[in-house]
């Protein structure tokens, strides 16, 4: 499974953190999310698909491959 973040849509609400927090951080000067791991571990997908679920602005998409 392949993650997308579209940062500009992103509101720097910092839930995909809490829910994947080897997946997802935020940049330090205005706190909107990065993507760490594009193709994350097997171990970590139902953090993602929780991350996706709660982001407030529909800035995360899962991409089945």
């Amino acid at each position: 499974m392949r993650v997308h973040l579209d940062e500009p849509k992103c509101v720097a609400s910092g839930q995909c953190v809490l829910a994947a927090p080897d997946v997802f951080d935020q940049r330090d000067e205005d706190g909107v999310a990065i993507l760490l791991d594009e193709t994350p571990a097997g171990d970590l997908l139902d953090g993602v698909r929780e991350a996706a679920a709660i982001c407030p602005a529909a800035a995360i998409r899962l991409v089945a491959e």
